[in-house]
Parts: structure tokens; sequence; C-alpha cells
């Protein structure tokens, strides 16, 4: 009879934790549907949704800049955009010209405490006023991988179109 009690009491404490994590969702979804819905009213579309510890961090773009974490990077001061992985380049898409330019990896990207163990991966972005790190994350399965090209594949696609043609 105790027996039975303590496992009714156990089902509907469980009842209760599945329902409050539902509602939690729910809610995430709603929040990050309203900023997409914002966003787009303000003419940026989402190139990738970041996770990050505070939650979601978009990485946009719109007619004349990309916008990472409310920070707008114009596209006329776009130099350069690296992908790395635990802050070692892989690729890069460099602006004609600025071929000497180069900001080591080191200078932008901090030691990470979980070590080699789980891959980082980042875009570094250098413009003419400073440099960005967009921080993709170490998220297994590829989910950092894919954000990161997304990011860099816009990037670089914007890079390319501003190099003068040769004739």
């Amino acid at each position: 009879m105790v027996r039975d009690a303590v496992a009714a009491a156990f089902a509907v404490l469980l009842v209760f934790v599945a329902l409050g994590l539902a509602t939690s969702l729910t809610k995430d979804r709603r929040q990050r549907r309203q900023s997409k819905s914002e966003l787009d009213s303000l003419g940026q579309d989402v190139l990738a949704e970041i996770p990050t510890d505070s939650g979601t961090c978009f990485f946009t773009e719109d007619k004349g800049c990309f916008h990472y974490d409310n920070q707008p990077i114009s596209k006329s001061t776009l130099i350069a955009a690296r992908v790395l992985i635990n802050g070692a380049p892989i690729a890069a898409s460099i602006r004609s010209g600025h071929e000497e330019t180069h900001v080591t990896p080191e200078d932008i990207v901090d030691d990470r405490p979980e070590g080699l163990s789980r891959d980082r991966w980042d875009v570094s972005i250098e413009t003419t006023t400073g440099a960005v790190l967009v921080e993709c994350g170490s998220i297994r399965e590829r989910i950092s991988q894919d954000l990161a090209r997304r990011v860099f594949s816009a990037l670089k696609k914007t890079i390319e179109s501003q190099t003068p043609k040769k004739i």
C-alpha cells in the first residue's frame, strides 16, 4: 500500500517535470521564432543560429552588412575570413591586394579549457576596423562544423565578389 502511494507520487512528479520541460521548449521555440521575425522585418536573412552559454546568437546578412551578436560587420570593410579548428586556420578567403595581411589566430583566440578532446570551430573575420571571432562552438556530430561552413561561405562569397575581375 505504501509502495503504491510512493509510486503514484513519483509518477505525478515525473508528469510535472515532463510538462515543465515541454513548456520550456515551447517558450524557447516561440522566442526564437519571434527573434527571427524581428530580424526579417529589419531585412536581415538568418545565415546561422549559433548556440551560446546564454541562449542563441544569430549570424545574419543584409544588403550592406553581416551582423553577429548585435555587431554590424560592413561588407565593404571585409579583408579576410578564416575557418579555425582549435585556433588553427584550415581555410581562408582573402581580398585581393591584402594577401600580406595576416592576423594570427592566437591574437584573437583564447586557450580553450575543453582541450583537444572536442574540436572547437570558429570563423575569424578580419576587417579594416579590426577582427571579429564568430564562435561556432564544439558541439559534436558536425553541428559546429556546419555553422562555421555557413558563416565562412557567406563571407567568402562577399569577399570574392569584391575582388576586381581580370580582363
